[in-house]
């Protein structure tokens, strides 16, 4: 193993069919307003977790929850992963500010995220 440690999940994105309805329960679940409110994407700071809604399936084509792990070096993690055995699904790439994610399959098919703050 290298010195790319997982720093926990932080961030899980889930794709909801109505934007709108979808982040009414999740404000009054976390009993908090979205950090983020776009058309595209409504994000929720909260306890330490990003919380983040994507309408349909968004861009990454999700079926289902995706959890993000955090690492502080995003291609030496996916290249652990994949020596392992992960199928990159959505190789690295900067979403604004400085942030790289990325997403893998394991082998039985489920979508685990990387995220790396610059």
């Amino acid at each position: 193993m290298t010195g790319s440690s997982p720093q926990g999940i932080r961030t899980v994105l889930h794709s909801v069919s109505d934007l709108a309805r979808a982040k009414a329960v999740y404000a009054a679940l976390l009993g908090i307003a979205p950090q983020t409110d776009s058309s595209y994407y409504v994000g929720f700071e909260a306890e330490c977790q990003h919380i983040g809604l994507v309408p349909g399936d968004g861009p990454q084509g999700m079926t289902s929850p995706v959890a993000y792990w955090h690492v502080p070096d995003i291609e030496a993690k996916l290249a652990e992963v994949t020596a392992a055995g992960a199928t990159v699904k959505e190789a690295a790439h900067d979403i604004g500010g400085g942030r790289l994610v990325a997403t893998v399959t394991d082998p039985g098919g489920n979508v685990l995220g990387l995220l790396q703050d610059r």
